[in-house]
C-alpha cells in the first residue's frame, strides 16, 4: 500500500510503500508517549525504507532517545532515529540502522486512509503513565514489554499481509 504522510504545518511531506499498513500496535513506553503519543501511546507502522521519498528534508530534525531513567548520566543512546519536523514539531517516522530495510512511520503522520485493525497489541505496559486508561478488548493482546511477534508476523497471522 502506498502511504502518504506529512507534518502539521506542511513543511515536510513523505511517501513510502508498506506491506504492513494496519495501525494495530500501541506502544506505551515513555519515549513513544512523550515524543509522539498524546493519547498515552504511539502507533508505528512498517514500511520499505528504499521506497521512502521526502519533500522538505531540510525541515527535518532527528532525535535519539536516551534509554533509562531521566537524568541518568551514563544512559545508553538509542540507535533509533526519530524524525520530526523542526518547524512544527510533528513526529514523522522512526528509522533504526539496525534494520536498514525498514522505516516506521507514525500512524498520526499518515494522510492516507488506513485500514481498521481487527485487534490491537498493547506493548510496554510496564512503562505506561498512571493516567492512561488501556482500552481492554477480549480480542486484543497485552504485554508488559515487547511481544515476540513482529509487525510483519502480526499481518501474516491475521491474514492481512499483501493487501
Amino acid at each position: 500500500m502506498q502511504l502518504q504522510g506529512s507534518c502539521h504545518c506542511g513543511a515536510v511531506r513523505f511517501s513510502l510503500e508498506s506491506a504492513t499498513p494496519y495501525p494495530y500496535q500501541r506502544c506505551y513506553c515513555s519515549i513513544c508517549r512523550k515524543t509522539q503519543g498524546g493519547g498515552g501511546y504511539a502507533i508505528n507502522l512498517g514500511g520499505d525504507a528504499r521506497s521512502l521519498s521526502v519533500h522538505g528534508r531540510d525541515n527535518i530534525s532527528v532525535y535519539q532517545a536516551k534509554m533509562g531513567p531521566p537524568g541518568q548520566p551514563d544512559a545508553k543512546v538509542s540507535s533509533g532515529q526519530r524524525h520530526f519536523c523542526k518547524v512544527c514539531g510533528s513526529a514523522l517516522w522512526l528509522y533504526d540502522p539496525s534494520w536498514p530495510e525498514l522505516v516506521h512511520p507514525f500512524a498520526s503522520a499518515i494522510d492516507t486512509p488506513l485500514p481498521v485493525p481487527p485487534e490491537h497489541t498493547h506493548l510496554m505496559l510496564e512503562f505506561k503513565a498512571p493516567w492512561v486508561e488501556v482500552d481492554k478488548r477480549a480480542e486484543d493482546q497485552y504485554f508488559d514489554v515487547y511481544p515476540q511477534e513482529s509487525i510483519a508476523q502480526w499481518h501474516q497471522r491475521t491474514g492481512l499481509d499483501g493487501e
